[in-house]
């Protein structure tokens, strides 16, 4: 089982080598890197590369960890209760399953993702230590033990929003997706805009380096908002000539695919003033 990409995921080789390295330890991949770099579409992609099946965990600022394992739905058993209904003497019936449980009653091995670990509560990486460790839970409702089936290709992603704990980390193995220099990002754009003229690339790709290249932006735009931009460019037919900045404001043709925030419109505006004055 050998990730090397797929047709649709360009991977660089520190990745690729990342992955095989976590599937052969039998360790968490803990992917980090800034926003829009591919860090969740890895986990399908290394899916479809192995031909496993999928589960996706996407973690919330309210997600405990105990949702991934099993909830027990008490409200539900009780309402029944009241009301007579025989599948109250039967507690198995008030539990709801949760990723991890899916995960390791899967039939065959699959890949599970965890994804954005770090929105949520800085206990719920330790609240899974055992669980990802000993591949393994116990159910208290009902006094069983879920044991993994097969041990799943665990991909877990972080926006780096907040430190992880050093026990957590030492159960993983690290990759940090760096942003792809612009070699990789031509053939990240070739796989999804096929054919796209050079003349055009070499300009939009230009812009989009010096646009990340400026200092002082709040949020560099990511491979995904310059895949989102280019397909705008594609769709209103632009040639490399029509791309040129606005001299007034310095700003991108359709900057808005790039640019996510009021302060980095007003920065390049800013710079687009201090040009023009008289020195």
């Amino acid at each position: 089982m050998q990730f090397t990409g797929t047709g649709r995921y360009v991977a660089p080789p520190d990745l690729a080598i990342a992955v095989n390295a976590a599937v052969t330890l039998e360790r968490p991949l803990l992917v980090k890197g800034e926003p829009g770099t591919g860090k969740t579409e890895l986990a399908r992609q290394v899916a479809e590369s192995l031909g496993l099946p999928i589960i996706e965990w996407h973690v919330k600022s309210t997600t405990k960890a105990q949702q991934g394992l099993y909830e027990y739905d008490a409200v539900s058993r009780l309402r029944d209760s009241q009301l007579g209904d025989a599948r109250v003497h039967d507690v198995a019936n008030y539990i709801r399953k949760g990723k991890l449980w899916q995960a390791f009653e899967a039939p065959q091995k699959v890949v599970l993702l965890i994804d954005e670990i770090d929105k949520a509560d800085i206990e719920f990486p330790n609240d899974l230590l055992q669980e990802l460790d000993r591949m393994e839970f116990h159910v208290y409702e009902t006094g069983e033990t879920i044991p993994a089936l097969h041990r799943p290709v665990v991909i877990i992603t972080s926006n780096n929003e907040k430190e992880l704990p050093d026990a957590f980390l030492r159960r993983c193995f690290f990759h940090y997706i760096r942003f792809p220099d612009a070699e990789t990002l031509r053939a990240i754009v070739d796989v999804h805009y096929p054919g796209l003229k050079r003349g055009l690339l070499d300009q939009a790709l230009t812009q989009f380096f010096d646009l990340r290249d400026t200092p002082g932006l709040k949020k560099k735009p990511s491979t995904s908002e310059l895949l989102d931009w280019l397909k705008l460019i594609l769709a209103e037919d632009l040639t490399a000539e029509d791309l040129r900045r606005d001299p007034h404001t310095l700003l991108p043709r359709l900057h808005g695919a790039l640019l996510k925030n009021e302060q980095d419109v007003a920065l390049f505006e800013k710079l687009a003033f201090m040009a023009r004055r008289p020195r």
